[in-house]
């Protein structure tokens, strides 16, 4: 265990996946933290949750307690991108939390919405640039009976020209806002020189990322404040 930003603790641990690989998470855990609330967060594919952590410390800061994990099912060939959904809701499971928000990043919001599909304890979920992959998402979607806020950048390679979009169209109850001239690196925090390389470089000055940020934080926040009580 270690302290992180403004005292908040930040615990490691790992539990079994379904399929018996080891699913390695980051708790953060502020001392204001509702009880039993629990934001869950999924990295892009082939990333792993260090790419995380702005974002969890920054909800982490505002009294939510965040876990980020690395997906174990994930394979250059096979994103896993269902059995990772149910990943996030096991990691949910041995944490105890009775209220989860499920949010990601790329494919990590794909199994974000896997698993707040799923499981009926989910608030909503909350996809960052979301990529679809084999039509799962918009399946997921038709069935989705909770909030799904998006937040998208602009089309390109790394988010499969923006493929995400009809996700949320395919869903009863989605809202999506756009980050004006974000890339895909800028939905992950802290981002590194191999997506600086494939989706090109994040705002040098990061107003980009610090808005990408502060919509997450609040669309967040809103699902928690609108299930209050």
């Amino acid at each position: 265990m270690r302290s992180g930003a403004a005292g908040i603790r930040v615990e490691t641990g790992a539990v079994r996946s379904r399929t018996g690989c080891r699913l390695d998470y980051s708790l953060y855990r502020p001392a204001s933290a509702r009880s039993g609330d629990l934001v869950l967060l999924g990295h892009g594919f082939m990333r792993d949750r260090e790419r995380m952590t702005g974002l969890a410390e920054s909800l982490a800061e505002t009294g939510l307690t965040v876990a980020a994990l690395d997906f174990c099912n994930a394979r250059p060939w096979d994103g896993g991108h269902v059995q990772n959904g149910f990943d996030m809701m096991a990691l949910a499971d041995a944490l105890g939390a009775r209220r989860r928000v499920y949010a990601g990043f790329s494919a990590g919001a794909l199994a974000a919405l896997v698993a707040g599909r799923n499981d009926p304890r989910a608030l909503g979920v909350v996809a960052l640039d979301l990529v679809d992959a084999d039509g799962v998402g918009r399946l997921m979607a038709r069935g989705m009976d909770r909030p799904l806020i998006g937040l998208f950048g602009e089309p390109s390679a790394c988010n499969a020209r923006g493929n995400g979009l009809a996700v949320y169209a395919a869903a009863p109850d989605a809202s999506v806002q756009r980050i004006a001239g974000a890339n895909h690196c800028d939905f992950e925090s802290p981002t590194d020189w191999v997506c600086r390389l494939v989706c090109g470089s994040p705002s040098a000055d990061g107003a980009r990322r610090d808005a990408v940020l502060r919509a997450t934080t609040e669309a967040i926040r809103s699902l928690t404040a609108g299930a209050a009580g």
